[in-house]
C-alpha cells in the first residue's frame, strides 16, 4: 500500500479519530479559528477525504508548496486560516446541497374530475447530497383537502354479547352516509365480521357445538358456529346494501372473553382488492367490540406456533382461512400493515375496555379510540367525531430511514409559531396547510460509494415525499492523482499535495529508502524505545522529527517532546498567569509558588484591621486567610458571632460611635476598626431573632444591652438601646414584710401535712380493727359469757328388775 510522504509507516497506517468522538469534542471546544481548539488541526488528518470526516467546517490545502520548512502546517483547517496562510484557489471544502426533483403544488379540493391527481404534500421528490456532519434542510407542507373521498369499512364483533348492538346497525348504512355526505361527496361503505378462531380453547370444538354453539345456553339458546374473520360486503357507495348485508347477520358465541378482531382487522387491511380500497380516498377501518382483543403468542394456547406471515388469507368464500393456522398478529405488525395501507383505525369499544385500547393507540400509530354505547346507538356520532378527529390533525412518519442519517422537524402550526423537535399539529380545519422544517445530517460516510433513500409520509395519507441521499465525501483532487510522480522522487504517487510513497520509501517526498536505513531513521525519531515517533506531535522525515504546528503554543524538542501550552491551570489560565510554562512545568515569577503558581507567598492580605494575622483565628495560606475558630468567617476571620469576647470587640464600636468614648476613640482608630459596623438604636431591645446575639454590659451601675448579627452583605448590625437599663433599689419594709410571709406560709404549709399524715394514720387502724372483727368465728348463742349457770341433762336407758322391764329417765 502506498504511504503519505509526511508519515513513516506508522504513522500513515493511523486513522483519524472516530467521528463520534469528534462530535463529544465539539460540545466542549470552540471551533472559531484563532480561539482555543482547533479541532482540524487537532484531528490529525492524513488526506483529504479523512480532513472532510473531522468537521463540516474543515478544509484542505491542496496546494503542492505550502507551509514551513522547519515545521509542519496542517493542511486541515478552517477555511480563512489556509487563506491566510496561502493556499488560495487551491482549498479542497465541499458542502451539502439540496435539490428538489418535483414538486407539484398543493391541491385545495379533493373530490371532481381530477382526484386522481389530488396532491396533500409538497414537494414530492428530493435529492440530498450530504457532507458528513454538514446539517441541510428542506421546508415541507401538508394540507388537508376539503371533499377529500372517503372509503369506510365497518368491522362488527359478532360475538353473542353484541346481540343487541346488530339489532341496532341494521339501518346503519342510511344514517352514515347522510351524516358524511355533509363532509365528502364520495363515499363509500364496506362491512365485515369477526368472533374468534374455531378451535380450543377460544371456541366450542366438541360435535355437539358444531353447528349450533349456543346449544345449552338458555339465554341465548340458537346462534351460528364461530368464525375467524368474514369479509361480507366490499366498499361501494349503494348503502342499501350495507343495510342488507348486516340484516342477514347472526351472532355466534365463543369460549373465552377475549376476541380475535386483530386477525380480523389486519386481514382488512392488506386484502386491498376484495375490500376494495382506492388508492385516492381515505380509509377509514371501524372496529367495533365489546370486549379485549387476542394477541400474539395468545395463539400457543390451541397449538399455534407459526407467526402470522401479514398476508391476506382470504378464501373464495371470503373467509379468514388460515385461522387455524397462524398466531394471532402483533401490535407491531398490525401498525406496519395499517400504515403501508394508509389506514385509520377508529376503536369504537365500551367504556370497560376504552383504558386498554387507548394504550394501543401509543403503540399503533394513526390510531383513535372513542367510547361506544353498550347497545351501539352513539355509533354514527362517534364514527363523525373520529374522521373529525383524524382530519384535525398532521403527524409526519418517516419510513426506511438509514441509520447513519439524522432527521430533526420543526413544526410550524397555525399559530404560527415553531415547536423544534416536533412532527404533529393538531386543532386543524379542512383546508389548512402546515409546514415542517426537515433538517437532514449525514454522521458518517458508507463504506461504499452507495446512495440511499427514504420516505417522509403524513400519517394515514396515501402521498409522500421521497428522498434520495448520495454522499459527498471524495475531493475532487483525487481524481488527479500522479503516480511514481516527479515531486514524490519517482517513488510514489501525488496527490492533493501530498505525496503517497510506495512500498519501501518513505519521507515528506519519498526521498528516504525503507530497510536497515530506514530503521535507523526511525529509531532517531524516538525519544526512547517504545515511544511514538516524534512523540506523536510530528512526521520523521528520514532522520528527524518535524513538529506540528499547534494553534495553542510551540511544540519543540529534538523529539517534538516539549511545548509551551501543557501546563497546569489554574480557573482556566496557563500557570495562574504567574509563572511561564517550559516543557510541561510551570516556572513560577517572583512571589509565587505550586504546581499552577496559583499560591501566593505575600501575607499582607491576611491582616486584619486590628493588626492580627487573620484577627487570631485562622492561618494564611497562599495570600488567603483560612479560619480555623468554629464560626468565624470573612476575609481576614474578622466575623464570628459565636466567638467568646466578640461582645466586647463590639462593644468598643459602640462607645466609639455612638457615645465617643472607650479605648477606639481615644487611639482615634474608631473609623478604622468600625467601618463595617452599622448602629441602631432602639427605644425596646427585640431578643427573639435566632440569628441575632444578645450582648450587655454594665454602664454607671445600669445595664447597657445590644443584639449582633452580621448581614449578608458582610457588614454587621448592632441594635443598641437608646438608654441603658437601670433598676432601683428594694425598699426594707417590703424585705421585711416578705419574709414574715413567707415564715407564715411555711408554717401553714407544715401544719397542713402534719394534719394529712395523722388522718392517714387513723384510717389505716380503724380499718384494721374492722378487718380482725369481720374474722370472729364466735356467735351470742356460743359465746360463754351468755350462758345459764343450770344446765340440764337427759338421759334414756332400759334394765330388767325382777324379770321386769322398765324405761324411764334419770334426772
Amino acid at each position: 500500500m502506498p504511504r503519505r510522504g509526511g508519515l513513516p509507516a506508522p504513522a500513515a497506517a493511523r486513522r483519524p479519530p472516530p467521528l463520534l468522538l469528534l462530535r463529544l469534542l465539539l460540545l466542549a471546544a470552540p471551533l472559531q479559528p484563532g480561539r482555543g481548539l482547533n479541532l482540524c488541526t487537532s484531528g490529525s488528518a492524513t488526506s483529504c477525504e479523512e480532513c472532510l470526516l473531522i468537521h463540516p467546517k474543515c478544509a484542505w490545502c491542496s496546494k503542492e508548496e505550502f507551509g514551513s520548512t522547519k515545521s509542519i502546517t496542517s493542511r486541515c483547517d478552517f477555511l480563512q486560516n489556509l487563506i491566510a496562510n496561502g493556499c488560495a484557489g487551491a482549498i479542497e471544502n465541499p458542502s451539502s446541497s439540496i435539490n428538489v426533483v418535483k414538486n407539484i403544488p398543493l391541491s385545495s379540493k379533493g373530490s371532481g374530475q381530477t382526484h386522481l391527481y389530488v396532491t396533500q404534500i409538497t414537494p414530492q421528490k428530493v435529492a440530498l447530497n450530504l457532507r458528513p456532519g454538514d446539517r441541510t434542510s428542506f421546508r415541507v407542507q401538508v394540507r388537508q383537502v376539503e371533499d377529500y373521498p372517503v372509503d369506510l369499512y365497518y368491522l362488527m364483533d359478532l360475538s353473542l354479547s353484541m346481540n343487541d348492538d346488530l339489532d341496532n346497525i341494521r339501518n346503519l348504512g342510511t344514517k352514515l352516509a347522510e351524516e358524511m355526505r355533509k363532509l365528502t361527496s364520495n363515499f363509500r361503505l364496506g362491512f365485515g365480521s369477526f368472533v374468534d378462531k374455531n378451535i380450543s380453547p377460544f371456541s366450542y370444538t366438541a360435535p355437539r357445538y358444531q353447528n349450533n354453539p349456543c346449544i345449552g345456553y338458555k339465554l341465548f339458546p340458537s346462534c351460528v358456529p364461530s368464525f375467524g374473520f368474514r369479509h361480507l360486503l366490499s366498499l361501494t357507495d349503494k348503502v342499501d346494501r350495507f343495510n342488507e348485508e348486516v340484516q342477514k347477520q347472526k351472532v355466534s358465541r365463543n369460549r373465552d372473553a377475549p376476541e380475535g378482531g386483530f386477525d380480523a382487522i389486519l386481514q382488512a387491511a392488506v386484502c386491498k382488492e376484495k375490500i376494495g380500497w382506492r388508492k385516492e380516498a381515505s380509509h377509514l377501518l371501524v372496529f367495533t367490540t365489546d370486549d379485549v382483543p387476542h394477541i400474539a403468542l395468545d395463539g400457543k394456547l390451541g397449538g399455534l406456533v407459526q407467526p402470522h406471515d401479514g398476508q391476506c388469507h382470504l378464501n373464495e368464500a371470503n373467509e379468514y382461512s388460515a385461522s387455524s393456522q397462524l398466531d394471532y398478529p402483533s401490535l407491531a405488525l398490525l401498525g406496519e400493515k395499517l400504515a403501508e395501507n394508509n389506514i385509520h383505525l377508529i376503536f369504537a369499544v365500551t367504556k370497560s375496555h376504552y383504558v386498554l385500547y387507548k394504550n394501543f393507540t401509543a403503540l399503533i400509530p394513526g390510531t383513535t379510540v372513542e367510547i361506544l354505547h353498550k347497545d351501539s346507538k352513539n355509533i354514527i356520532e362517534l364514527i363523525v367525531k373520529a374522521y373529525n378527529s383524524i382530519r384535525s390533525k398532521v403527524e409526519l412518519t418517516v419510513w426506511d430511514s438509514p441509520e447513519d442519517i439524522g432527521l430533526t422537524f420543526t413544526a410550524t402550526c397555525q399559530d404560527g409559531l415553531s415547536y423544534p423537535g416536533l412532527r404533529k399539529c393538531g386543532d386543524l380545519k379542512i383546508g389548512d396547510t402546515v409546514s415542517f422544517e426537515v433538517a437532514v445530517e449525514a454522521r458518517s460516510c458508507p463504506a461504499e460509494d452507495v446512495s440511499h433513500a427514504f420516505t417522509i409520509k403524513p400519517a394515514g395519507f396515501r402521498d409522500t415525499l421521497e428522498v434520495a441521499v448520495t454522499y459527498n465525501c471524495l475531493c475532487g483532487c483525487t481524481s488527479h492523482a500522479a503516480p511514481a510522480s516527479g515531486k514524490c522522487s519517482g517513488n510514489g504517487t501525488y496527490a492533493c499535495g501530498l505525496c503517497e510513497c510506495d512500498a519501501g520509501y518513505l519521507g515528506a517526498k519519498c526521498e528516504c529508502e525503507e530497510g536497515a536505513s530506514g530503521d535507523m531513521h526511525h529509531a532517531m525519531c524516538r525519544e526512547a524505545e517504545g515511544k511514538p515517533l516524534c512523540s506523536g506531535r510530528g512526521e520523521c522525515s528520514c532522520n528527524q522529527c518535524l513538529c506540528y504546528e499547534s494553534e495553542f503554543g510551540n511544540i519543540y524538542g529534538p523529539f517534538c517532546e516539549c511545548d509551551d501550552f501543557s501546563c497546569a491551570r489554574y480557573k482556566g489560565v496557563l500557570c495562574s498567569g504567574h509563572g511561564e510554562c517550559h516543557c510541561g512545568e510551570c516556572k513560577c515569577h517572583a512571589g509565587y509558588i505550586g504546581d499552577n503558581c496559583n499560591c501566593s507567598t505575600e501575607t499582607d492580605s491576611c491582616v486584619s484591621s486590628d493588626g492580627q494575622m487573620c484577627s487570631g483565628r485562622g492561618t494564611c495560606v497562599c495570600g488567603k486567610c483560612q479560619c480555623t475558630e468554629p464560626g468565624a468567617f470573612g476575609e481576614t476571620c474578622e466575623k464570628c458571632p459565636t466567638c467568646p469576647g466578640v461582645c466586647s470587640t463590639k462593644r468598643d464600636c459602640i462607645e466609639c460611635k455612638l457615645f465617643n468614648s472607650g479605648r477606639l476613640a481615644d487611639n482615634q482608630t474608631c473609623q478604622k476598626h468600625c467601618k463595617d459596623e452599622i448602629i441602631t438604636t432602639v427605644d425596646v431591645l427585640e431578643t427573639d431573632d435566632p440569628n441575632a446575639i444578645l450582648c450587655a454590659y454594665p454602664v454607671n451601675n445600669c445595664v447597657m444591652k445590644f443584639t449582633y448579627s452580621e448581614l449578608a452583605s458582610g457588614k454587621s448590625n448592632l441594635t443598641v438601646l437608646k438608654e441603658p437599663a437601670c433598676s432601683s433599689a428594694p425598699s426594707a419594709v417590703t424585705i421585711v414584710l416578705a419574709v414574715i410571709g413567707s415564715v407564715v406560709l411555711i408554717g401553714i404549709i407544715l401544719l397542713g401535712l402534719w394534719k394529712l399524715l395523722v388522718t392517714i394514720h387513723d384510717r389505716r387502724e380503724f380499718d384494721r380493727f374492722q378487718s380482725e372483727r369481720s374474722r370472729a368465728r364466735y356467735e351470742m348463742a356460743s359465746n360463754p359469757l351468755y350462758r345459764k349457770p343450770i344446765s340440764t341433762h337427759n338421759v334414756e336407758f332400759t334394765f330388767n328388775k325382777l324379770n321386769k322391764s322398765y324405761n324411764g329417765t334419770v334426772d
